[in-house]
């Protein structure tokens, strides 16, 4: 999907847009951190979570129970972001600095996964992101952990200042 079908629109400075989809997909690739951001009713809420991107989802994780876990049962509807390559373009003119990146936004839905093998799986993808090390989940720690899922159903990059 192209930033022009984006539910907020296209992107204003088209020289600055991520349109190849394998670039936006090398950055969520190398990407450590997601910002998700949830909405409960008028109130917005924002947390970064370690995640792994395969293909058109999303995952993470975290406890059963909690503010993030709440909002999602009420409203699966989710934005995130990572962003990669941060710095500083600096200028003459204090107004005129900006920030170089490459960032990718999206929208999505989120769902539990309930599949024990596909929550194996989706954990076993996070945990390679920061270790070679292969681990076994306990069915206790299974059971308290939730996976969720998050379908990408729309998605823009933009890059600035690196070159």
């Amino acid at each position: 999907m192209s930033s022009q079908d984006f539910p907020h629109g296209p992107m204003r400075r088209k020289d600055r847009e991520i349109a190849d989809r394998a670039a936006i997909d090398a950055v969520l690739t190398a990407g450590k951190v997601m910002y998700l951001a949830l909405c409960d009713e008028d109130t917005p809420f924002l947390v970064p979570v370690f995640y792994a991107f395969a293909g058109d989802v999303l995952y993470f994780h975290g406890a059963r129970a909690g503010t993030k876990m709440s909002i999602l049962k009420r409203n699966p509807k989710v934005c995130f972001a990572v962003s990669l390559d941060q710095g500083v373009v600096e200028s003459e003119n204090a107004c005129d600095f900006e920030a170089a990146h490459r960032t990718v936004v999206g929208l999505g839905r989120a769902s539990v996964v309930e599949d024990e093998a596909e929550k194996i799986a989706a954990l076993d993808r996070i945990v390679a992101r920061f270790t070679d090390r292969k681990f076994d989940y306990p069915k206790t720690s299974l059971a308290a952990t939730a996976v969720v899922r998050v379908a990408i159903e729309s998605i823009k990059g933009k890059t600035h200042g690196l070159g």
